[in-house]
């Protein structure tokens, strides 16, 4: 089976169906490489976006675990000297300003996860209109392959048996009468 691909001619129409299948086979792989390409991308900003997220999310708790126990020492304070109220109201002036601060960084956050989400959506809507592309382009192809190649090929091989059919008959000899004997090699039929 190898030894007759490596043999066709660049003549035969056959040749080039296998070059035509083998090229879009070749675009094929590319759009796939292109597509993982794209992926691994995404992932490594979703990677990034993680490690960003991550010392935010310690640092909430930080604070929320603070908060809470300030909080505890305040009220504690507060029942057992009422002359630490000022000193109350000065943590909580500072707890209001690390809320604020938590939530400028997670208004900046947000700003970073939008405009992640913004290029992945349009990183997939570009691998869906590739992969919609390459579909209709292979398509197209096996199309033409079928209407341009395959059907007239097929036509030509049936004239062609004919043909031979046609030639086989005109230049068979002419039957033994039925009256002569035939030897047992020639009835043989097998």
């Amino acid at each position: 089976m190898i030894a007759l691909a490596l043999q066709m001619s660049p003549n035969d129409p056959l040749f080039w169906v296998m070059v035509v299948i083998a090229l879009s086979f070749i675009v094929i792989a590319v759009a796939m490489v292109s597509i993982a390409v794209f992926v691994n991308r995404a992932v490594k900003s979703v990677g990034r976006l993680e490690e960003k997220l991550e010392p935010l999310i310690e640092r909430v708790t930080f604070l929320s675990d603070q908060g809470k126990q300030i909080a505890m020492q305040g009220k504690q304070i507060a029942e057992q000297f009422n002359a630490m109220a000022s000193h109350l109201s000065t943590a909580t002036m500072h707890f209001s300003e690390s809320l604020g601060i938590i939530k400028s960084e997670i208004a900046e956050l947000k700003e970073v996860v939008d405009e992640a989400a913004f290029e992945a959506r349009d990183k997939v809507e570009l691998v869906s209109r590739t992969i919609d592309r390459t579909h209709q382009q292979v398509i197209q192809t096996t199309d033409f392959i079928q209407t341009k190649v395959i059907e007239p090929a097929r036509e030509l091989g049936a004239i062609m048996a004919g043909f031979r059919r046609g030639l086989e008959v005109l230049v068979a000899p002419t039957p033994k009468p039925i009256n002569q004997t035939y030897g047992e090699d020639e009835m043989f039929i097998g």
